[in-house]
């Protein structure tokens, strides 16, 4: 890797560091509201409200919220899928059946992720998606987003972009995790908005 490279993964290392700092200092009443609003914002957006389907995660921790937002889609008839981490970091997929079929699974030494129990359809399923909701830590005023650090979404923009497809990204966030700059490498891909319990931001280029 060269040196530049290496710097900017040691600047989102202190970033990432930070950001998830914060995240676990809320309390556990500021994180059910971040997760209503969070949902309510999302749910105005154009780009779910026309999806069939859409790629979305189970969050964990501290992370904002996802749950109000997965069982509010799945209301609407929307096919929610919801990813598998595999062995290598790849993602496999799952339709969310709602949240008596979630599996609570532990990976290795990590915190346990909530997966969908049922058929899994394979990495490529996330090609057929709508949108695409992605996790994150920040996002930058360019659309630039900072993740977790374990390349599994990497691969997933990949994979998307050798098959052509192009479904809405959008990252969910706190209101503090929209910064001015997120250190990026050249594999790095923009989102199309962020959605923050306060509101919705659209980045320069995108619809």
């Amino acid at each position: 890797m060269s040196e530049t490279g290496q710097a900017a993964r040691s600047a989102k290392r202190e970033l990432r560091r930070g950001l998830l700092a914060a995240r676990e200092a809320l309390g556990a009443d500021e994180l059910r509201e971040a997760e209503r609003a969070l949902a309510r914002q999302a749910l105005r957006l154009p780009e779910l409200a026309r999806a069939r389907t859409v790629a979305a995660y189970v969050s964990v921790g501290a992370e904002p919220g996802t749950l109000a937002l997965l069982d509010a889609l799945r209301a609407r008839g929307v096919r929610v899928l919801l990813p598998a981490l595999l062995p290598d970091n790849d993602l496999d997929w799952g339709v969310y059946a709602g949240r008596d079929a979630l599996a609570r699974i532990r990976h290795g030494g990590r915190m346990a992720l909530l997966e969908p129990a049922g058929a899994r359809l394979g990495p490529q399923a996330v090609t057929e998606a709508d949108a695409v909701l992605l996790p994150g830590v920040a996002v930058d005023t360019r659309g630039m987003r900072l993740g977790r650090g374990g390349g599994s979404y990497d691969r997933v923009l990949a994979r998307l972009e050798r098959a052509g497809a192009r479904p809405a990204l959008v990252v969910l966030l706190y209101d503090g995790e929209v910064v001015a700059r997120v250190p990026d490498q050249p594999h790095d891909r923009p989102v199309q908005a962020v959605v923050t319990p306060s509101g919705v931001r659209r980045f320069t280029g995108h619809a």
